[in-house]
């Protein structure tokens, strides 16, 4: 039987979407639900298996990872684009990765949540109420406010609209900003010095990599207006994560909305847990039924169609 390793299962929720039962007479598949310790633990976990299912970039699989599983012949991850797979090394191997369709509308939804709950203090006033006071903080009105977006692709797009439904001036900019795109959704096209400098709210939808490592650190941070605000649900690493717990601790800037981080799961003795306007969620973007729906049954779908030797969904 095909040794099958379904990866970062954090919420044990995986067999809610795959039938191991019905699926053990073809394959051995195994759970992990934490993270391991590091890639020497990875390592020695995984060197049976012959197939991994990961949940996006959970854990990195790495050159060093790839060589030292020498049975592993498939990687299925979820999203059609995962940029901690050592495509290379796979290639090399003649391993097979392949992945999903993904919905894009939960990360909106979810960026939209952060911009509420710093503009109306949500955090804080939740808080208060569960300890007996009542009306501790003054919030923001969302019109006529500055949304600036670093990025403008069917994430940014769709935050973008919303924006707008709110009453909001929307700015955007990024490395390769379509402007086609931009006149198409009423959004101007600006500097990134000028997005900086101008954002009431500004929010992060470009992909990860090193593009946009430290796209902002303490020198963007210094530009922005001391009533902004930051929200990154794109990933961690865009964002210096140092600088940033410098500009919310000095007040810099106004709050941070966050659920992606430079080290996830987020250790518990990382100083944006303490800090008081910043709020956080723990990457669930993407994290909903409809989308795990999506994730599990087309990385068993994806698994099938490799071992029958018609891979689908390839990714090179």
């Amino acid at each position: 039987m095909l040794k099958v390793a379904i990866l970062d299962d954090y919420q044990n929720v995986s067999q809610q979407f795959v039938d191991i039962e019905k699926l053990s007479g073809k394959y051995e598949i195994k759970i992990f639900s934490e993270p391991f310790s590091d890639e020497a633990d990875a390592i020695d976990q995984l060197s049976d298996f012959e197939a991994l299912l990961i949940m996006q970039e959970r854990t990195p699989i790495t050159k060093n990872l790839i060589d030292n599983l020498m049975n592993l012949k498939f990687i299925i991850t979820t999203g059609l684009r995962n940029i901690s797979i050592d495509l290379e090394s796979a290639k090399k191997r003649k391993i097979i990765v392949s992945g999903t369709d993904m919905n894009i509308n939960p990360t909106p939804e979810l960026t939209w949540s952060l911009i509420l709950g710093l503009a109306r203090n949500l955090k804080e006033e939740i808080d208060n109420m569960y300890q007996g006071y009542w009306q501790t903080t003054i919030g923001v009105e969302l019109k006529g406010k500055i949304l600036g977006l670093i990025g403008l692709g069917r994430v940014g797009s769709q935050v973008a609209k919303i924006g707008q439904a709110f009453g909001m001036q929307v700015m955007a900019w990024s490395e390769n900003l379509n402007l086609n795109t931009c006149k198409e959704l009423n959004v101007l096209p600006c500097t990134k010095e000028d997005l900086i400098k101008n954002s009431d709210f500004l929010s992060i939808h470009v992909q990860g990599g090193e593009k946009y490592k430290n796209c902002i650190t303490l020198k963007e941070f210094d530009k922005m207006k001391k009533t902004s605000y930051l929200i990154n649900t794109s990933r961690g690493p865009i964002v210096n994560e140092d600088d940033l717990i410098i500009a919310l601790s000095t007040n810099e800037i106004a709050g941070a909305g966050l659920d992606v981080f430079e080290k996830e799961p987020l250790p518990e003795n990382n100083k944006l847990r303490f800090l008081p306007n910043a709020l956080l969620t723990p990457h669930i973007g993407c994290v909903t039924a409809e989308n795990y729906q999506i994730f599990y049954s087309q990385m068993m779908e994806s698994l099938e169609a490799c071992v029958n030797g018609k891979p689908i969904r390839i990714i090179e």
